[in-house]
């Protein structure tokens, strides 16, 4: 399921970008004190009580300037607005209400969105100010006072923020369903491939790059299984991203990849690896998604009797982050082994969901460790007690050891090399959690 997405929005020079990076934990937003420094969005995740949401940083509303600047940045505000489960609305106690906070509230209204209001830069702890209660003329009930810059309120901004969250609502579609996001950057043939599997024309397709703006459902349920393919926009190099709409459309691909169960990462075969086909991939990796690397146009590829097998070892180099990812070659124009994509598909989504007992795991661990000893500093030998899977998609193992700095990557690497040797796990990545037995520190 993707993650609920809550925007902060209001007019320039407020704080919008100080409290989203308060929130988020990291400086990814520049922060000046320029209005209109931010002139795009910016996401990152946030979690906050064991719940993960998705923040939106927009720039500045000026909901009746002329410039065009602070035009196209209200319009990608207003994008945001649209697709957000939650608004916080941000203003300034210092220059209390003005008129600009009162448009951009009355616009807010109007979107039927829940919002809550946020009074930026209170910045003294106590009771606060009388210019305080200026806001509740806004009238959207009882302002949060924060101060962005040194983090006072922020923890009580998000208490509000989730009670409006439906964190349980279920998907649409069901478990009985696999969910897979087609992605890769513009016009590797995306939509082509979606339409191919539909069996009619679902999405537009141009030679143009960026065509696809959303990302938009294809329901497959016949002989070959029960599917949601989801045709995402091309992903680009932020450098790349120019136009207010496309930035959004980025968004809505990366929350593609949160839905879905297995993502088919699709390489253009007359182009060959781009280093922007590694950011994609390296998106859905970290996602911890099944991942399937489908090289499209193959049809136009000319070849040899060893062509496809030159172009899987330089794959096989370039993707070696992701080698437990299975390569298919294939053509959405010609229909070249898209029944073999269905197969992949359903494999690869059951070994993201699979599940190894404990006491498999642990005699697992014993042959390994028996074979290569683990490794010592200073005379202290790695001890590692037992392993445990503690979750899915992807599969997750909890290694209990006696001391955490001795279980170095390399040996990590050797173990998750051991459980695929013995246990498959193909297309999904692992993830190893090693803490030390008895303070329960990761």
């Amino acid at each position: 399921m993707s993650k609920p997405v809550i925007a902060i929005v209001g007019r320039p020079n407020v704080g919008k970008s100080t409290l989203f990076n308060k929130l988020v934990g990291q400086r990814i937003s520049i922060v000046e004190d320029t209005p209109g420094v931010t002139r795009d969005r910016i996401y990152a995740e946030c979690e906050w009580r064991s719940k993960t949401v998705m923040l939106v940083d927009t720039g500045g509303i000026e909901p009746f300037s002329d410039s065009s600047m602070l035009a196209q940045m209200r319009r990608q505000a207003t994008i945001a607005i649209d697709s957000a489960d939650a608004i916080i609305f941000v203003t300034d106690l210092r220059s209390g209400v003005t008129a600009t906070d009162a448009d951009v509230a009355a616009m807010l209204l109007k979107s039927g969105k829940p919002i809550v209001l946020c009074v930026n830069k209170c910045d003294s702890v106590g009771d606060p100010p009388p210019e305080f209660y200026e806001f509740y003329n806004l009238g959207l009930g009882d302002p949060i006072g924060v101060s962005a810059a040194h983090g006072h309120g922020s923890g009580d901004l998000l208490d509000v923020v989730y009670e409006h969250i439906d964190f349980d609502k279920e998907d649409e579609f069901g478990e009985e369903y696999i969910k897979v996001a087609i992605i890769g950057k513009p016009n590797v043939g995306k939509s082509s491939l979606v339409n191919r599997i539909a069996g009619e024309e679902r999405v537009i397709v141009s030679d143009v790059a960026g065509t696809t703006r959303d990302a938009t459902d294809t329901v497959i349920d016949d002989e070959r299984g029960k599917y949601v393919f989801i045709d995402t926009a091309g992903i680009r190099r932020k450098a790349k991203v120019e136009e207010a709409i496309e930035r959004y459309s980025v968004l809505r691909a990366y929350m593609a990849v949160d839905r879905a169960d297995v993502c088919v990462i699709l390489i253009d075969a007359t182009v060959g690896f781009t280093d922007q086909d590694s950011k994609v991939a390296g998106y859905a990796h970290e996602a911890g998604k099944g991942c399937i690397i489908a090289v499209n146009k193959w049809d136009a590829v000319e070849k040899d009797g060893k062509t496809m097998q030159e172009f899987r070892a330089k794959l096989e180099v370039d993707f070696a982050f992701m080698s437990y990812a299975p390569f298919l070659f294939i053509s959405a124009l010609t229909g070249q082994r898209i029944h073999k994509l269905f197969e992949l598909i359903k494999f690869v989504a059951e070994q993201n969901a699979m599940r190894i007992s404990t006491g498999r795991l642990n005699d697992l661990l014993a042959y390994a460790t028996a074979r290569v000893q683990p490794p010592s500093d200073k005379g202290k030998r790695l001890k590692i007690y037992y392993m445990t899977q503690s979750s899915m998609k992807p599969p997750t193992f909890v290694c209990f050891v006696n001391r955490a700095e001795l279980f170095h990557f390399s040996y990590q690497r050797y173990i998750e090399n051991q459980i695929r040797e013995t246990f498959g796990l193909e297309g999904t990545p692992i993830k190893m959690i090693v803490r030390e037995r008895g303070d329960g520190k990761a």
